[in-house]
């Protein structure tokens, strides 16, 4: 069975830098990805999608610029949407600013991309053969994307009117759910969600939840966390391979490391640590 998405629910992540092969060789030893083509030969930009265990997990695009100039790249998220036009309409009632789309990509679906006051960017994801990631939560794929706000008020008003976000403060942060995305999940691909998460008494509502809000002082970003079996060992790799380690961090629930790639792309690596 493959992993569908509702409306509102993060789906997708992806990468647009100079050096494709580059990439693919970085994550390729960091995360254990393998790749598989998705644009067709001698096209300009090139897109490949990251797999683990044969089944999607991410994408990586390029080159971001036609000359292949040096940038500043950084991970992407999708949010699955019905119908992507009639979202974009809404995006710019609740008062933020579409800057790209809607674009078809090919039999994969339709995506375009918005901005919101704060300056945080996010994608949106109309699917037709691309449903999303079919692969989370495991070691080597994407946990998931938190939304780093200089405003958190004003962001969980936006997006709450967007997508019909509700939010839950945990303290640490501000847990974002989609109302019955838990249910959606015990339907189809996991059926043991609820029972999983009673036995490592997880917040209530988690079984929901698709990412986190925290405060910055700094630019607001959709910032992009992959899981992983051994965090110290993964950011030797990150180091072996080019990339700088930026800090690290323990809670009761994860041990973390944020690290920059080689092209320059910020990310964390979360080891899951569940309380005994």
């Amino acid at each position: 069975m493959q992993r569908t998405y509702p409306q509102g629910v993060t789906s997708w992540v992806d990468i647009e830098q100079d050096d494709v092969e580059a990439a693919t060789a970085f994550y390729g030893a960091v995360l254990g990805w393998t790749f598989h083509d998705a644009t067709p030969p001698q096209t300009p930009a090139r897109y490949v999608v990251a797999q683990v265990e044969g089944r999607d997990a991410a994408g990586i695009g390029g080159p971001r610029t036609p000359t292949g100039s040096p940038g500043d790249p950084s991970w992407q998220t999708y949010v699955a949407v019905d119908d992507v036009a009639a979202t974009l309409r809404r995006v710019e009632e609740v008062g933020a600013t579409v800057t790209a789309g809607p674009t078809v990509a090919g039999e994969g679906g339709t995506w375009a991309a918005f901005t919101d006051p704060q300056g945080a960017r996010l994608r949106l994801w109309q699917p037709r053969r691309r449903l999303g990631a079919q692969i989370t939560n495991a070691p080597g794929t994407w946990n998931f994307s938190d939304l780093r706000t200089t405003d958190p008020a004003a962001a969980q008003d936006l997006y709450g009117r967007l997508f019909g976000w509700e939010f839950t403060d945990l303290g640490f942060a501000t847990m974002i759910r989609v109302p019955g995305y838990g249910d959606h999940l015990a339907a189809t691909v996991d059926p043991g969600i609820h029972e999983r998460q009673d036995d490592v008494s997880a917040p209530p509502g988690f079984a929901d939840a698709i990412g986190w809000i925290t405060p910055t002082d700094g630019p607001a970003t959709w910032h992009v966390t992959f899981s992983v079996e051994d965090r110290d060992a993964t950011a030797e790799a990150v180091e072996r391979h080019g990339g700088t380690v930026l800090g690290s961090e323990v809670n009761d629930w994860t041990r973390a490391v944020t690290v920059r790639d080689p092209q320059g792309a910020e990310l964390t690596l979360s080891q899951f640590v569940p309380p005994t």
